[in-house]
């Protein structure tokens, strides 16, 4: 399957991951051999939330679509004249304002209303990006999750995509158009969202949260890594009514992740690090997850609950399927992609200054 001389559909066009795509689509992933050169004539038409800005600078190739996945006359819109084309599912609420509600009113409803639009339509592929959280925590630190694990969603969010999940297996047996589901964990890179920047803060300012003895790992995704595991996903024939991990290499623990970042700031980045660590109990996690659940099961939302709920936890995957059946190789780890989102932060105006 070919992307040349294609319509493709990308959802969530404006977040972290929908911008690397089309950046990929437009222009080449340089990393891969495959995707060093973006394929003729393709034209791409982005989805954009109502209240949130287009590029500044919009590509001639890009049709923005102002619409929200709540609204089936928006999906069916954004799909008018779709046949044969490829869809990018890529939005998604990962942390709700205030209200667990949201996730479900996106996440699932949302995701129903866009695939309805997208079979009226007639689009032939379907790449649906869907998360680490179905799956919950790792029942041991030496486990990973590979395709064929049960689902143990983690909070609401786990559920919500795990009920997406679901769904895309529906119209899969229909047999309509077909469909992709790809999993992704925490991934990193440049056009990091505020949330990623903070965490630098963090790490450079001695306050970087570590749980236990930090070694719990996670596996992470290069945002480029992504991309071209979407890219794949989207255009490998057999791929069709599969479910991939799409992660880097290996996963780290968060000591590695904390003082990989640590490094870069201080060696590369002129950034003095004050060679601390916020070193907090285990149990500390145990305790936020108990919150978090009281919170979310009163229907409320914190996003600083939850992260620290997962900061002890092991949550780590296998990309042996991904490699086997659609030849994903993740040409960069940990090191090089930290270095390029310390590098693109630089240039968009480096870290706030530290406090006190």
């Amino acid at each position: 399957m070919s992307l040349e001389e294609r319509l493709i559909l990308v959802t969530g066009a404006s977040g972290w991951l929908g911008r690397g795509v089309i950046a990929g689509l437009l222009h080449g992933l340089p990393d891969w051999e495959r995707w060093s050169s973006p394929a003729r004539g393709l034209r791409v038409r982005a989805l954009v939330p109502p209240q949130e800005d287009l590029p500044v600078q919009c590509d001639r190739r890009v049709q923005y679509v102002r619409g929200d996945l709540r609204s089936i006359e928006d999906c069916r819109r954004f799909c008018v004249d779709g046949r044969g084309a490829l869809l990018f599912h890529l939005a998604g609420v990962i942390h709700p304002a205030r209200r667990v509600r949201e996730l479900y009113e996106v996440n699932v409803e949302g995701a129903g209303r866009l695939l309805d639009a997208a079979a009226e339509a007639g689009i032939e592929r379907a790449v649906v990006m869907s998360s680490n959280s179905p799956l919950g925590c790792n029942p041991h630190p030496d486990h990973l999750f590979d395709e064929d694990s049960p689902y143990r969603p983690y909070m609401h969010y786990g559920r919500s995509k795990m009920q997406l999940e679901e769904l895309v297996s529906g119209w899969t047996r229909r047999g309509v158009f077909e469909t992709v589901v790809v999993r992704a964990p925490w991934f990193y890179g440049p056009r990091q969202p505020p949330r990623q920047t903070a965490f630098f803060s963090m790490i450079r300012d001695g306050g970087a949260p570590l749980l236990g003895g930090g070694e719990n790992l996670r596996s992470m995704t290069y945002i480029d890594n992504l991309a071209a595991g979407l890219l794949l996903a989207a255009t490998v024939p057999g791929a069709a009514g599969r479910t991939y991990w799409i992660a880097d290499e290996r996963p780290y623990s968060m000591n590695e992740i904390v003082d990989t970042v640590e490094r870069l700031l201080e060696s590369e980045f002129d950034q003095k690090c004050a060679h601390r660590r916020l070193r907090l109990p285990w149990l500390t996690g145990e305790v936020a997850g108990v919150v978090d659940w009281t919170l979310q099961s009163l229907g409320l939302y914190n996003q600083k609950v939850h992260v620290l709920s997962e900061m002890n936890k092991t949550i780590a995957c296998s990309i042996d399927r991904a490699r086997l059946e659609l030849g994903y190789d993740p040409r960069i780890s940990l090191e090089e992609g930290m270095r390029r989102s310390l590098r693109w932060l630089q240039e968009a105006g480096g870290l706030p200054p530290a406090r006190g």
